[in-house]
């Protein structure tokens, strides 16, 4: 059973980094051929912001959960950290508790949003979708919000982890230097240059 888990968390986290990158190079490619199309040309697709727009905030919302996951978002927590372990978690717990409330709320609303678009048809603007199509992405990407955050609410509640674990640029900075720093010491010295007579 254990080894079944292992490989859906694999699969799954292949498959939201290969969606954030797909999105990311799909914008970056629409964004381009309109650059050239436009100084090169004179000329460009009508449809093409409204599409980059489209991918960016999908990427964005893709990526908030992504973030969670991997401990990416900053934060200030030199307060928290003055705390011992059982009160770092019940500080972790009442910070997820706010995020999971913030996601629900947001999710309800953006069900709500989605659903009147879908009962009333709106086209987008350029692009020959429904405009509810390209907007499910807001109800979707809040039930991933809130599905991470109930995960590292399970991990704090569960001892697992001793807070909300966010990212530590500084930290991170300085352990790439010092990484950096070992492995020009552990290089071995070049080779002396010889002079031909």
């Amino acid at each position: 059973m254990e080894n079944r888990t292992r490989w859906f968390g694999r699969v799954v986290n292949a498959l939201e980094e290969g969606i954030i990158a797909l999105l990311f190079a799909a914008m970056t490619l629409v964004t381009f051929s309109q650059v050239v199309a436009r100084y090169l040309f004179n000329s460009g697709a009508v449809w093409a912001l409204e599409l980059t727009q489209y991918l960016f905030a999908w990427l964005v919302l893709i990526g908030i959960s992504y973030g969670v996951k991997v401990h990416a978002h900053l934060g200030v927590d030199a307060f928290v950290r003055l705390f011992s372990e059982r009160p770092r978690r019940i500080m972790g717990l009442i910070a997820v508790a706010a995020g999971l409330i913030y996601a629900l709320l947001l999710f309800v609303g953006s069900w709500q949003y989605v659903g009147k678009l879908y009962k009333i048809g709106i086209a987008s603007e350029d692009l020959p979708v429904a405009q509810w199509v390209p907007m499910a992405i807001l109800p979707v990407g809040m039930a991933l919000l809130f599905f991470r955050l109930a995960q590292v609410g399970w991990r704090i509640w569960s001892g697992r982890e001793a807070g909300l674990l966010l990212g530590d640029e500084a930290a991170d900075s300085l352990r790439q230097h010092l990484d950096s720093m070992t492995e020009a010491v552990e290089a071995p010295p070049p080779e002396p240059v010889r002079r031909r007579r």
